[in-house]
């Protein structure tokens, strides 16, 4: 996600991220429902991580990200083990895909940004790679216009016919729920907007790309008369905690993106959404470590977002300080894993009723925020002149992936 796109997320929250605790020695992974890998076979499909296909490096894209210029300075506070890589390398997705696949990890959601845009034409090479592996491939609908609301069901039956019907179905994810049912999972962000913004000055405007809820109700109406005779369901999930408005939309249920909405409150979100018959999704994340604005327009409201979990305020230069960041990023791993898959079994919620499993990841490679899991190089292996850039690169660049994996053997473990 770039920096435009994040200044509309919820800015009150970011002073106010919330805490985990660090790992201890001892820690033991969570009690998952025995019965899990017998409802669902192809369980480790129902863990995806959020996927960015947009990094080129000639020219140059997204590595610039908040001005800076690569290759020396980029968008980023870590400094990837693939270094600054493009997104249309077969070899960069071949590697993606092992680490995908040895996290145990089986479908990543892919940042869609509209039909022929450069992140829709790198999607027949990185399905051909994925398929190798055993992954599957959903999407994740960006707003790529202010107007991405009214192309909504034009968007998915273009994905669904060109990237399911035209490869026999041999990537794109269908994802089972317990009766043995399959179908479709999509996600979009920016969905259920209020139609006014107000910002510190006291300044109200409108919000560009505010849709009232009868039009994209229109639109997921109309998405599922042209589906339904085609899955025996189409899932449909806004990025949104309104769960009213989200029913009226048309929608089936939320999947929230904001790493600052800490697990605490997923419970609240979970019972308003039971409440609607709505089902739900909570990310497993290892919290927000944003690059910042190096130069603001003055008088403007831009706050540099905040350390999340915990807040703080680090010495990247300082070893300490480094595994003190890496604890707390640790801690939420485990934290919000042990969270979003125990609502989603519990039998008294929607998920558990209607038998439907599904967990997003956030992310693989947003290197902007710093929530990647994707492994980054290894502090020692950082030049000096990289070091004196101030990257957070860990000791153990693959700390996040490993912590993962670990949870999610004791998911799809036989």
């Amino acid at each position: 996600m770039d920096l435009t796109r994040r200044a509309f997320l919820h800015s009150a929250t970011l002073a106010a991220a919330g805490l985990a605790a660090r790992q201890s020695p001892g820690f033991a992974q969570p009690a998952l429902p025995a019965s899990l890998r017998d409802r669902y076979p192809h369980v480790r499909r129902h863990f995806a991580f959020e996927y960015y296909p947009w990094y080129r490096n000639d020219p140059w894209e997204h590595w610039p990200e908040g001005g800076h210029h690569p290759p020396a300075d980029f968008g980023s506070n870590y400094l990837p083990a693939l270094g600054l890589y493009d997104s249309r390398s077969s070899a960069v997705l071949e590697q993606h895909a092992r680490w995908i696949a040895e996290a145990g990890v089986g479908a990543i959601d892919v940042s869609w940004w509209g039909i022929d845009s450069h992140e829709d034409q790198v999607i027949p090479t990185l399905m051909d790679v994925m398929a190798d592996h055993d992954i599957r491939v959903t999407f994740n609908i960006e707003p790529y216009a202010r107007d991405h609301a009214r192309h909504y069901a034009r968007d998915l039956l273009y994905l669904i016919r060109n990237y399911g019907d035209h490869r026999s179905w041999d990537c794109f994810l269908l994802l089972d729920r317990a009766d043995g049912s399959t179908g479709p999972v999509f996600k979009s962000f920016r969905t259920i907007l209020l139609p006014t913004t107000t910002d510190c000055h006291g300044v109200t405007r409108p919000v560009a790309d505010y849709t009232p809820d009868e039009v994209w109700r229109r639109q997921t109406d109309a998405i599922r008369t042209l589906m339904r005779d085609d899955f025996d369901h189409l899932t449909l999930l806004a990025d949104s905690s309104q769960v009213a408005r989200t029913r009226a939309a048309g929608f089936d249920g939320i999947a929230l993106f904001d790493n600052y909405e800490a697990p605490d409150i997923w419970p609240h979100h979970a019972s308003n959404c039971t409440g609607r018959d709505l089902m739900f999704s909570f990310q497993i994340n290892p919290g927000f470590d944003s690059i910042v604005f190096p130069h603001p327009e003055p008088n403007t409201c831009y706050v540099a977002p905040a350390f999340a979990p915990g807040g703080g305020v680090y010495d990247w230069t300082q070893a300490a300080d480094r595994a003190a960041a890496e604890a707390l990023s640790r801690g939420r791993i485990e934290k919000s894993f042990e969270a979003t898959v125990g609502l989603q079994t519990r039998k008294e919620l929607t998920n558990a009723r209607v038998g439907f499993f599904f967990v997003y990841i956030n992310s693989f490679n947003e290197w902007h925020e710093g929530h990647q899991f994707e492994p980054a190089r290894n502090r020692a292996e950082l030049t000096p002149a990289q070091r004196a850039l101030g990257y957070h690169n860990a000791e153990h660049g693959d700390y996040r992936l490993q912590t993962l994996r670990r949870l999610i053997e004791n998911v799809i473990a036989a």
